[in-house]
């Protein structure tokens, strides 16, 4: 089994958000069907998760919005076909992020980083900027980088939560990138296509990852398979779709080992080896069994969000005439305690095992861990 501390070639990196992101630019051709329209409608129609029909009117006013080269502030400009729309959302500020990231693994094929809670993975909703993919970006351009010379910047081949914090893989090449995504995808269809159990699918995975968490309530039983399909309903505030548990979800897999009980507080430790990749598997499925994540702004009892109660959005919108952040909680709230602890793997290049392993939290750590540490 390689030793990843031998490949590791630098210990972390990370610039300093700016106050201002560099904002975006959204384009949009005409089509047959929408000739005719007019521009308020084409917008509050087709763009309606990013805005309330009085935000893009505000944009329109604006001098946001420009037809064919030319800014149009007519809200009732009649569209043509073909004509080449570009809607600017103009720079703001980021909420705040951690931007510091270790490196726990590297070598010619990825990389694996130990990500912070409160950095999220991919840009999306507020954060555009303040990511990890931002930071590797910017890292790749250093003269000083490992990955200057090598073509594009390392990509994230899977996700962590923004709350969540520990082991993110990232990919240096395309091939790379390609066969990563592969193990992480075989695992996965493993569950929806075989009825092995877990420890037979184990022995099949090319990568097994292992998480730390800490619940509400003492879990009974050394060891819980949780076999709970996860879904995705409507919820307010989250354009796409909220996961959660649901009998017409899609087959997904935990198993959740005790490490520790502490009956004074009503708390559970476990580790969690998750054999499926479902988005907030772990949240839904301890929530699921009774036992939500200690801090979780979101999941409670059952698998599902705290409320599902509707927000009148049509009169309020943000400064940039986009909605609002919801009242409601949403899945990328922080204030959880769920680490990416250790990942095993076979290498890219000669199926060798690389076990990696992420710096546990305090509050993740048993006792005699916490022990180990202070005494060494």
């Amino acid at each position: 089994m390689s030793d990843p501390s031998q490949a590791c070639r630098s210990a972390t990196f990370g610039l300093p958000w700016p106050l201002l992101n560099d904002g975006l630019f959204y384009n949009d051709v005409v089509r047959a069907s929408d000739s005719g329209l007019t521009l308020i409608h084409f917008y509050s129609t087709k763009h309606k998760n990013s805005a309330p029909p009085k935000g893009w009117l505000q944009r329109i006013q604006n001098g946001q919005i420009a037809v064919d080269g030319e800014v149009i502030r007519d809200p009732d400009t009649i569209l043509r076909i073909g004509s080449k729309l570009v809607y600017h959302r103009l720079p703001w500020e980021e909420p705040e992020a951690p931007y510091f990231l270790q490196i726990l693994y590297e070598d010619d094929d990825m990389i694996a980083l130990n990500k912070p809670p409160g950095l999220q993975v991919l840009p999306g909703g507020l954060f555009q900027q303040r990511t990890v993919l931002t930071q590797l970006q910017w890292w790749a351009t250093k003269p000083t980088s490992s990955v200057a010379c090598q073509g594009p910047h390392p990509v994230p081949v899977h996700r962590l939560g923004r709350g969540t914090s520990g082991i993110l893989l990232c990919a240096k090449t395309k091939l790379a990138k390609t066969r990563l995504a592969a193990y992480f995808a075989d695992g996965t269809s493993h569950i929806e296509n075989s009825s092995k159990t877990s420890v037979d699918l184990c022995a099949t995975r090319k990568v097994t990852k292992i998480y730390r968490a800490l619940v509400t309530g003492i879990i009974g039983e050394d060891e819980v398979i949780i076999k709970q399909p996860i879904g995705m309903v409507q919820y307010p505030g989250v354009a796409k779709g909220l996961y959660v548990a649901t009998p017409s979800g899609k087959p997904s897999l935990s198993k959740v080992e005790v490490l520790e009980r502490d009956v004074k507080k009503n708390l559970t430790l476990v580790q969690v080896e998750i054999q499926s990749g479902r988005p907030h598997q772990i949240r839904i499925h301890l929530s699921f069994i009774g036992h939500p994540l200690l801090g979780d702004p979101l999941y409670v009892i059952g698998g599902h969000p705290k409320c599902f109660g509707s927000e009148n959005v049509e009169d309020n919108f943000a400064q940039d005439g986009g909605f609002l952040r919801p009242a409601n909680p949403v899945p990328g709230d922080c204030g959880y305690n769920l680490h990416a602890y250790q990942v095993v793997l076979s290498h890219l290049s000669n199926n060798e095992v690389i076990k990696i392993t992420a710096p546990l939290p305090h509050i993740l750590q048993t006792k005699q861990e916490a022990q180990e540490i202070s005494t060494y």
